[in-house]
């Protein structure tokens, strides 16, 4: 909630037994209503989930491996450095499994 008085950000405090709202700005109280109160907990953030390449759904491309020499290998891109920067382009043989990338 914001403040009435100064539309400063208001947090929950505790004042002995009851919960107030406190403005973090001018100090304004007001009490918690039925409305105001947390009736459920929101959890925190988890590991993002990740999916696993199914080469058979990538494209693939003429380009040598460095490991078996290999003429084919599936590719993908990822932007793994700052947004102005070019995406990083891995490839992953389709005989022998070796993954390596290609900076631009």
């Amino acid at each position: 909630m914001f403040c009435p008085k100064c539309g400063g950000l208001m947090i929950p405090k505790k004042k002995g037994e009851k919960e107030v709202l406190v403005c973090m700005s001018c100090g304004y109280e007001q009490p918690i209503g039925e409305a105001g109160k947390i009736k459920e907990k929101v959890k925190g953030k988890s590991a993002p989930e990740t999916i696993k390449e199914q080469p058979e759904l990538l494209p693939k491309v003429k380009i040598k491996c460095p490991k078996c020499g290999n003429t084919e290998a599936y590719t993908w891109e990822i932007q793994t450095r700052a947004s102005d920067e070019p995406p990083t382009r891995f490839y992953k043989c389709t005989k022998c499994g070796y993954t390596w990338r290609e900076y631009e």
